[in-house]
């Protein structure tokens, strides 16, 4: 089972390292094709907003697909989509690779963490889906670093051709060792619309909302401040990505285990402050020490915000889960839906700041996302969690 999920892994690794690299090669790809930083990171928003309209809409269009099929025929369609982004000639060609890459992403992630999900015992389901986000913060240690030094020496366009590569790796692992998964039990259409007007369902996709906001309102931008601000070289900003990457490997394994053992909702709170603190200090230290010494802070930042930001996608994963088991498949591609919103509103606001303010306000916006994330957090702690069906494991209690 183990060598099955490590395949999914890899090709979440291909998603995670084409989709964080553009934070090291945004300046690069703006200087290339003689846009602003602003502009550059509208190929963020771009991504985001059609992965979150696309992710349910594709997750009702493939219902009765084998998850094998599925999930073969999505990557394959992320490598040729990497190729036409390797090869864009212009800003409108990349914009329109980045349009199908968020089609086959969408395809993909959802399906390989329902699919790992429900691979395993109800108990380890949090560690099976960790073990999915793995491959994306190991992406985040190994290939954006490494795409960013290859952007540097052999232009940014050689980066999408590499991940185009890892993709078909995904793809033979998948065909060779994914055992045959069928299609979950199909779910109505008047079954999609309860999970929609649930409280508890919208309160938890709102959080993901808040609190992606706020990350990649700080992650589309990161490079480009190091760079602006602290005089941060490419292999400077690969390293700070490496600590984040490193930060975010052990924040995954963290948030796996405590998704399946500790109360989730404490949890997340503790999550939540961490982050308001850390991204408002990238701000203070951006305006008030933008030298050498404000460029160590920046790199602890960036491992701090790695821990915490990837501690929290399994433990929102695995409450979504435990609201409704048997309907694991929608809420998962909802809570897809709400993170790539979040992510294109980040974006988005993050431009604006840069526009209006300048690149240091990205700390100040990261952290008001995450400040009225762990507003929420805490107005709702002591709600009561709806069940609509039992619990598949006593932990679920703690959730």
């Amino acid at each position: 089972m183990l060598r099955s999920l490590i395949w999914l892994a890899l090709g979440t690794f291909a998603i995670g390292t084409e989709g964080f690299m553009i934070a090291g090669i945004l300046p690069m790809i703006a200087g290339d094709l003689q846009v602003s930083v602003a502009a550059a990171g509208h190929l963020v928003t771009c991504f985001a907003l059609v992965y979150a309209v696309a992710a349910p809409l594709l997750a009702v269009a493939t219902a009765n697909w084998p998850r094998k099929t599925l999930l073969a025929a999505a990557i394959t369609a992320f490598g040729l989509a990497n190729i036409v982004a390797g090869l864009a000639p212009d800003y409108l060609w990349l914009m329109v690779s980045r349009v199908l890459l968020a089609l086959s992403a969408a395809a993909f992630v959802p399906s390989a963490s329902g699919t790992a999900a429900t691979m395993v015992a109800p108990e380890k389901r949090g560690r099976a889906i960790s073990i999915i986000y793995t491959g994306m913060t190991v992406s985040i240690i190994v290939g954006v670093p490494i795409g960013t030094l290859v952007a540097e020496h052999f232009g940014w366009r050689a980066t999408f051709l590499g991940v185009a590569g890892l993709a078909a790796i995904a793809l033979v692992g998948i065909l060779a060792a994914l055992p045959r998964v069928d299609a979950p039990a199909s779910v109505s259409l008047a079954a999609r619309i309860e999970m929609v007007r649930r409280p508890d369902l919208l309160i938890v996709l709102a959080l993901t909302f808040l609190t992606l906001g706020g990350i990649f309102a700080i992650n589309t931008y990161f490079g480009a401040l190091m760079t602006e601000i602290f005089g941060a070289t490419p292999e400077m900003v690969a390293g700070a990505l490496f600590l984040a990457g490193i930060g975010g490997a052990a924040g995954n394994l963290i948030g796996g285990y405590a998704a399946d053992r500790w109360n989730g909702r404490r949890f997340l709170t503790a999550v939540l402050a961490t982050l308001t603190i850390n991204f408002a200090a990238l701000s203070l230290v951006s305006v008030f020490a933008p030298d050498r010494h404000g460029l160590v802070v920046a790199y602890v930042i960036a491992a701090v915000w790695g821990l915490a930001g990837w501690s929290f996608p399994a433990v929102q994963q695995v409450r979504l889960v435990r609201l409704a088991p048997s309907l694991a498949a929608v809420s998962l591609s909802l809570n897809s839906s709400a993170l790539y919103f979040g992510t294109a509103t980040g974006a988005a606001i993050g431009a604006l700041a840069i526009d209006f303010v300048s690149i240091t306000a990205i700390g100040w916006t990261a952290a008001l996302f995450e400040l009225a994330a762990l507003v929420l957090m805490l107005a709702t702690m002591k709600a009561p969690a709806r069940q609509a069906e039992p619990s598949p494991c006593p932990a679920a209690e703690r959730a």
